[in-house]
């Protein structure tokens, strides 16, 4: 949720050939960087790019372990309002990032997000004739060949036929909510799960909840619900979906439920997980949600009346800021070098970073009477403060002002 301040700089683009509108929010700068992913969607807007540049600065404040080679950036982050799926979307994402060049040079770091994939993006930023979506940081890096080697090896690395960066989103979801269950004095045993979305972050997130031993009664995709009171076969769904996470109905197996897409929010389980677009429980869907506890996979799920609304209810609600963080986070991790690109370092680091923070947040949240994100926004002030302290918010004169292309 925003809190209303200003952010540092808000860019509006319109394509020249689609008419539709781009945009680029930097919310605050460390050492004149900001970190943050690039989203396609129908209808995206500035205020949702905004909200969602502001969620970034406190997610990287949060993953800032003084002592470790990753210094967290400020946060930012892109939207362009185009279906993904549709003829104009490679095109206009060249365009935008085109126009958003100055940026990328030199402030802003980027990413993969809704409706995109790593792909999508770097095939665009090299028809944009840039050489990477992160190479404003390069300047940073004490060796600037090891760390992109060693970023693209954590790239080639696969986990049963699927990439490392695909997964460690999800896992670190999956890390979260088992973490907030056991606070919670619930076992994965006796949890069942709802997973919304069920693409890279909601398929991932849906594989380590079911390995885990929780089970998962309910995905839903962009046509609607798969449900089973019993527990949903998690690894036949996933191969059986496409690329952008639709799963094929014609290969269900017996005893599998077809329901409308609104439908997830009405399934019985303690632990749901809204893992696909921003606002999907509003304060009209408040009333619908019978989980205990909500983590949040996809950025802005909940809206703040219906936490609201939640929270009076009793559900418990881990916020995005944490439970998605670990995508953002290993991606600077392996680049700096504080894991090296291998899955079990990965899951380690991220297994340790999720009981950290969620337990944090757990203790605040009692001692302070409030709720996780209230607890989360603070620390993250808290940290952003003593980042900005130690670093500065504005680019140091001893670095380039123009990342040194290869």
């Amino acid at each position: 949720m925003s809190s209303g301040r200003d952010s540092y700089l808000c860019v509006t683009w319109t394509d020249e050939v689609t008419g539709r509108q781009g945009h680029l929010v930097v919310d605050r700068l460390v050492r004149g960087l900001a970190s943050g992913g690039l989203r396609m969607r129908e209808g995206c807007s500035l205020a949702e790019v905004r909200d969602l540049a502001e969620a970034m600065t406190r997610k990287e404040a949060l993953n800032y372990t003084p002592g470790a080679r990753y210094v967290p950036l400020g946060g930012a982050k892109g939207g362009i309002d185009c279906d993904p799926r549709s003829a104009d979307a490679q095109g206009m994402l060249t365009r935008y990032l085109i126009a958003m060049a100055p940026f990328l040079e030199r402030v802003w770091a980027t990413g993969e997000d809704l409706g995109l994939t790593q792909t999508m993006i770097d095939a665009a930023v090299a028809e944009a004739g840039l050489d990477s979506s992160i190479q404003a940081i390069y300047p940073y890096l004490d060796h600037p060949e090891e760390a992109r080697e060693r970023l693209a090896a954590g790239f080639s690395v696969t986990v049963e036929g699927v990439g490392l960066d695909a997964l460690v989103g999800g896992y670190g979801v999956a890390a979260a909510a088992l973490v907030a269950l056991d606070r919670l004095g619930r076992t994965p045993g006796t949890t069942r799960a709802v997973v919304q979305g069920f693409g890279s972050m909601g398929g991932a997130t849906a594989r380590y909840l079911s390995r885990a031993g929780i089970r998962v009664v309910g995905v839903a995709d962009a046509d609607g619900v798969i449900a089973d009171p019993s527990g949903l076969d998690v690894e036949r769904l996933l191969r059986q979906r496409d690329h952008l996470g639709g799963i094929d109905r014609g290969a269900l197996g017996a005893g599998v439920s077809q329901l409308a897409p609104g439908a997830w929010l009405d399934l019985d389980a303690e632990l749901l997980v809204p893992a696909a677009v921003s606002y999907a429980i509003g304060p009209g869907d408040a009333g619908r949600v019978r989980a205990g506890l909500v983590v949040e996979a996809a950025n802005l799920p909940v809206t703040g009346k219906a936490e609201a609304s939640l929270g009076a209810r009793g559900v418990t609600i881990v916020p995005d800021v944490v439970a998605n963080s670990a995508t953002n986070s290993w991606w600077w991790w392996t680049l700096f070098g504080d894991i090296g690109p291998s899955a079990g370092e990965a899951f380690a680091r991220i297994d340790r970073a999720m009981d950290d923070l969620v337990g944090r947040l757990f203790e605040r949240s009692a001692a302070e009477s409030t709720t996780l994100r209230a607890a989360a926004h603070a620390l993250a002030e808290e940290r952003h403060a003593e980042l900005v302290a130690r670093f500065g918010r504005h680019r140091p004169a001893n670095v380039p002002q123009r990342a040194p292309r290869p």
